[in-house]
Parts: C-alpha cells; sequence; structure tokens
C-alpha cells in the first residue's frame, strides 16, 4: 500500500461564512478534475468532511469516498484578514496559539483516521484529501519534517504527495 495526501484545490472564498463549509471554486473545480488523472486508479479515497476536500478528490460527485471528520483542518478562531499567513506558519512551527486546536490533537485525530483509513484500503493505496495545516502537523509528528512553516507555505491548491513513512520522506508529484 501506497500512502498519498491531496491538499485541497482552491475554495471559493466567503469572509462571511465559516471556511469549513467552504466549496470550491471554478478554477478549483477544474484543477480537481485535472488531479483526477494523477491518482492511483484503485486506490481508497478518504476525504475530510469539508466540501472542498470532497470536492477535490470527486468534483462532480462521481467517486465513492470515506469520509472522516478526524481528516479536517485544525479547528481555530482566526480572524479573516492579510495576516493569517504569519499566524499559520507559526502554529505549523509548533508554537500555541490562542484559541486553536493543540497540535497533539490534530497529530492524534489525523494519525487515528489514516489508521482507520489504512485498514479499509487493505493492499490497494490510499489516498486522503485534507487541508494544509493539519497534513503538516501530522507529517511533522510521523515524519519530522525539517522546516514544517516552509512545507506548509510551499503546499499548492491543490497537491499531490506521496508518503513513505518508514523512509520518513514526502515527494511532490504535481509539478508547478
Amino acid at each position: 500500500m501506497t500512502l498519498y495526501l491531496v491538499r485541497h484545490a482552491m475554495p471559493a472564498v466567503d469572509p462571511g461564512s465559516d471556511p469549513a463549509s467552504w466549496e470550491l471554486s471554478a478554477g478549483g473545480r477544474g484543477a480537481a478534475r485535472a488531479l483526477a488523472s494523477k491518482l492511483p486508479k484503485y486506490a481508497l479515497l478518504a476525504a475530510s468532511d469539508e466540501p472542498k476536500a470532497r470536492q477535490t478528490l470527486s468534483p462532480e460527485g462521481e467517486r465513492q469516498l470515506v469520509i472522516d471528520h478526524r481528516l479536517g483542518e485544525v479547528h481555530r478562531t482566526e480572524a479573516f484578514d492579510d495576516d493569517f499567513r504569519t499566524l499559520r506558519r507559526r502554529y505549523v512551527s509548533g508554537h500555541t496559539v490562542p484559541g486553536w486546536e493543540p497540535q497533539a490533537t490534530v497529530a492524534g485525530r489525523f494519525a487515528a483516521a489514516t489508521a482507520d483509513c489504512e485498514l479499509l484500503a487493505g493492499d490497494r493505496d490510499l489516498v486522503i484529501a485534507s487541508h494544509g495545516m493539519a497534513m503538516t502537523v501530522w507529517l511533522d509528528e510521523v515524519i519530522g519534517l525539517a522546516d514544517p512553516a516552509a512545507f506548509w507555505a510551499d503546499l499548492q491548491f491543490p497537491d499531490l504527495l506521496k508518503v513513505d513513512l518508514p523512509a520518513r520522506t514526502v515527494t511532490r508529484l504535481i509539478t508547478r
């Protein structure tokens, strides 16, 4: 079994609504359709329960997915302003941010969901669509990223990563 992580495609940003409810933008749907050809054919597809993650793996609702809320983004209270990147970089670097889910909690729920999905996948490959901060926190926990903030900042919308846990490596499969 090979594990792939997908960072969701670009959502339609709506400052008046909860980001957990955002759906993909038109461009995000196009990018999600292009991503589909790069995914392993017979893999188990799993996603967080947020629409942007589900739609990245199944832009038209055409694919069967395992939905797991534990693969969701970091739970947080965050202002909608131009400084969000600075706060997010601090968070993924391991700093405590008041009102944000502790990193250990994120890593633990993500690990549990991944383990459950691996059992469901059996010998098949596993593709998990999730979110940048949650993926980064979990990968830092299980692999030990050299620079989690730089890793997070370098993630694309969408992104496809091949994860080799025993070798402690992450390889990007989408070129810019």
